[in-house]
């Protein structure tokens, strides 16, 4: 599975869209908003930037990625009020892999030019770009860039592990599609050494194009513990796969499907990211914050009863759904009617699930500063 070619969340907005199914990722982006307005807050009042550039890694599409600019540009057009300072042009730059819905989020763009004219009166200092392309590497110039945000990407691996692909000779982690309590140590030795490369090389390449000074807002899901196999770090991938076994059992898809798929994932710890950080040497860390987040964004208050625990089996797997249909369809071949299946007992599963226990997502927001 080439991951920059099939990781995208589902397009457009209907019932199953990522636009429609992305509650969860907005409470997250809730957490991290006093993290960035603090960030803005002192490049602002540390530099005066004329023409600010701004980047958004992994923006997808829909609502969620214009709501988070426009708070932005609020934040630094009232801290340049407060310093009486002109208000600067912004180059916003919204990146996130060649097969995201850019088209989708561009139909966007017109309403918006027109509400930063008539509500803002900044229309003609906006200058949009899309940036296609894996965050992994180089996506802009040296020293372009004032602010960098990530929210609930970098979760997200540039592949399979090494040794786990779908191709091996041999499958380490059959019956599950990520780490599990069951996985074998070269498994979890396989994702960490993974993590490891890719957050290095994330945070290399944002040290080229942030300026002296810039700053950087990274948001995404990890794990308390140093032990990866707990549940809050890995317990929704563990009861996919159940759902996926139980349709092999139905007949309606193989085994040998299941044993060769692994998730490109990794819920990192606090420590590996402080390592990774100040490994590479670039930043210096001002904030590493964690908050709990409810599988379903907290829309659901009781699941102890029957429509509770349906309700909220149901809005889990529509927003797992939304994220992860693209590279189940790539690798199972899977028809729309057994997709539908997998997540009708995904619902089941997870409703059950959570009725007995309330386990939730751990969130880590960082705030970073490129060192001058």
């Amino acid at each position: 599975m080439e991951v920059v070619q099939v990781l995208h969340m589902n397009k457009g907005n209907g019932d199953t869209s990522y636009a429609k199914n992305s509650t969860v990722q907005r409470k997250i982006i809730s957490f991290g908003k006093t993290i960035i307005e603090e960030a803005l807050l002192e490049l602002s009042s540390n530099y005066d930037i004329d023409s600010m550039g701004i980047a958004d890694l992994g923006c997808s599409m829909g609502p969620n990625t214009l709501s988070v600019i426009s708070e932005i540009m609020d934040i630094v057009r009232a801290t340049s009020g407060h310093l009486r300072r002109p208000v600067p042009e912004f180059r916003l730059f919204f990146n996130d892999l060649y097969s995201n819905d850019f088209n989708y989020l561009f139909m966007l763009l017109p309403a918006f030019y027109k509400m930063l004219k008539e509500e803002k009166g900044i229309g003609s200092q906006c200058f949009i770009s899309g940036v296609p392309g894996s965050f992994y590497g180089r996506l802009l110039p040296s020293n372009s860039l004032h602010f960098v945000y990530s929210f609930s990407s970098l979760h997200w691996l540039s592949q399979v592990p090494v040794g786990l692909e779908s191709y091996a000779v041999k499958h380490l982690n059959k019956g599950k599609v990520y780490i599990s309590k069951s996985s074998p140590q070269s498994v979890v030795n396989a994702y960490s050494s993974q993590f490891q490369a890719d957050f290095s090389q994330f945070i290399k390449s944002r040290s080229q194009e942030l300026v002296p000074g810039g700053r950087m807002v990274l948001s995404f899901l990890g794990r308390k513990s140093i032990d990866p196999t707990t549940e809050d770090g890995c317990y929704q991938w563990e009861l996919l796969a159940e759902a996926l076994m139980s349709l092999v059992k139905e007949g309606l898809i193989e085994e040998e499907k299941v044993a060769s798929f692994n998730a490109p994932y990794y819920a990192p710890c606090a420590e590996e990211l402080k390592v990774e950080i100040l490994k590479e040497g670039s930043f210096i860390i001002n904030r590493l914050e964690a908050f709990e987040v409810d599988w379903d964004g907290g829309a659901v208050a009781d699941t102890h009863t029957e429509q509770g625990k349906m309700m909220v089996g149901e809005r889990v797997a529509k927003t797992i759904r939304a994220v992860v249909e693209s590279m189940l369809e790539s690798h199972f071949r899977m028809g729309q009617d057994t997709m539908d299946v997998l997540f009708i007992k995904f619902a089941e599963i997870v409703g059950n699930h959570l009725s007995k226990t309330r386990t939730k997502y751990i969130n880590f927001v960082i705030s970073l500063v490129r060192k001058g």
